[in-house]
């Protein structure tokens, strides 16, 4: 069931995110100085003219897909969850996990955009596009997902005293004060305490505390995949099995070279495609003005 999630989420990520491009892919085609570069843009997008018919037909298509994609958000972590949930490891056994891990997903998913959106906007100077308006509202997400992640950590630990099962007892206590406990408590300290800071507007108003924080949730998120599955793993139900963990040189280069990936992707996105879309800024940018005009 995890290729049909993940292979779903991959699909409709990436429809979604092409569809929003084919406006501005054809401004491109529009400007492109090359018979190339002009060929390869108009072929992706697919005979834009910018019709009032041709904007009406996209925006239905554009809103078709963002309903599809909201409720796959919530189905596709749920069933990566289950992975964990529908097995007796203990620590992973409990029925918190599916909305853990979709609040979770939004958590971190807003975290990783303010991190790439801040270096974005000093590197290629659209802080006239990317206001602090739209940095606070994005803190103020990280707020309540944060606060929902904060709620699903406490609702672990009382079911697991709750419950009296001794196994699942010492699995918490084992993340809390095992060998492993340096994690556990980098996870609660970037994941629960640092977005707190965010309560404060002149917190949310500065780029650069945002920045460390938006690292710091980042970084939190990370090792709480690492206290799920390792500190679960490494003690279990019996103790002639237990073990530790140890990185070898294979966990390193796959690490690594995700990492590596991903960056090398966004920068070519950022060399090649726009990074704000140009179709939205020329649609609010009327009523921008106008509002300006009134300040004034």
């Amino acid at each position: 069931w995890d290729m049909f999630a993940i292979s779903c989420y991959f699909t409709i990520s990436l429809v979604f995110w092409y569809v929003g491009l084919i406006p501005d892919l054809a401004t491109l085609r529009d400007r492109a100085t090359s018979k190339i570069k002009k060929a390869v843009y108009g072929f992706f997008s697919l005979g834009w003219n910018g019709s009032n018919r041709t904007w009406h037909r996209y925006e239905k298509v554009y809103l078709l897909l963002a309903g599809l994609a909201t409720p796959l958000v919530v189905s596709v972590h749920t069933i990566v969850s289950w992975d964990f949930a529908t097995s007796v490891i203990p620590g992973w056994h409990t029925t918190i996990l599916p909305p853990y891990f979709v609040a979770g997903a939004v958590f971190s998913g807003f975290a990783m955009v303010l991190t790439l959106m801040l270096i974005v906007r000093k590197v290629m100077r659209l802080e006239e596009y990317i206001t602090a308006h739209h940095i606070e509202n994005m803190c103020k997400v990280i707020i309540a997902t944060g606060g929902i992640v904060a709620l699903a950590y406490a609702t672990e630990l009382f079911v697991a005293y709750y419950s009296g099962n001794p196994y699942e007892r010492y699995a918490f206590i084992n993340r809390a004060l095992g060998p492993y406990a340096w994690t556990y408590w980098t996870m609660v300290s970037c994941n629960v305490l640092a977005p707190q800071f965010f309560w404060f507007k002149k917190i949310r108003r500065n780029v650069a505390w945002v920045f460390l924080l938006s690292i710091a949730i980042n970084v939190g998120m990370w090792f709480e995949r690492f206290v799920i599955i390792m500190t679960s793993l490494t003690r279990d139900y019996i103790p002639a099995s237990w073990g530790g963990f140890t990185p070898t040189i294979i966990d390193l280069t796959t690490l690594i070279g995700s990492f590596g990936l991903f960056f090398t992707l966004f920068l070519l996105f950022a060399r090649f495609l726009p990074m704000i879309a140009i179709g939205e800024v020329k649609g609010v940018l009327m009523y921008a003005r106008h509002a300006k005009g009134e300040k004034q």
